[in-house]
């Protein structure tokens, strides 16, 4: 008898969360996001986040290819100087060197880097850098694409 009543609980309890499952309600995992611009011109970019020294160093580098809609944030919290180079990176990139909010220096369609000598890839922008709390990385051409400028508004949801 328990086990006929076990069985019926079972297959009862599997049946109304199968139900849940295929009711039509969706959950869907917060993804970060960049939010370039104010109003009507704001532009949404999903992130990669970069925050570690390994995943700073990594950047972008080996991918053939980007989403239009898709960017890779790297996080310098407390701000520092910093320059990034296209050591490995396979595909053309626009860079936003991003500070209290605003693009503080934007580097458009900087090229990848053909050098096997890490050496001999330059860096954006060149000297001593600019000084950024985050930088955000997407395909070349976004900038223009977007109508974004440096100066513009920027803010970042990351759950």
């Amino acid at each position: 008898m328990k086990t006929n009543i076990r069985s019926a609980l079972f297959s009862l309890l599997f049946v109304a969360a199968l139900s849940v499952a295929t009711c039509g309600t969706q959950v869907y995992a917060k993804v970060p996001i960049a939010k370039v611009g104010t109003g009507e011109n704001q532009t949404i970019v999903k992130l990669e986040v970069a925050s570690t020294e390994q995943e700073i160093t990594k950047g972008l580098m080996f991918r053939t290819s980007l989403a239009s809609d898709h960017g890779m944030v790297f996080l310098f919290h407390p701000a520092r100087h910093v320059n990034f180079w296209m050591y490995h990176t396979l595909i053309p990139l626009d860079m936003f060197f991003i500070k209290d909010g605003k693009i503080a220096k934007l580097m458009e369609n900087v090229p990848p880097c053909k050098s096997e000598n890490p050496s001999g890839c330059p860096t954006y922008p060149g000297g001593t850098g600019v000084e950024a709390s985050e930088v955000l990385e997407v395909n070349a051409g976004f900038a223009k694409a977007h109508n974004i400028h440096e100066g513009d508004s920027i803010s970042f949801d990351l759950p």
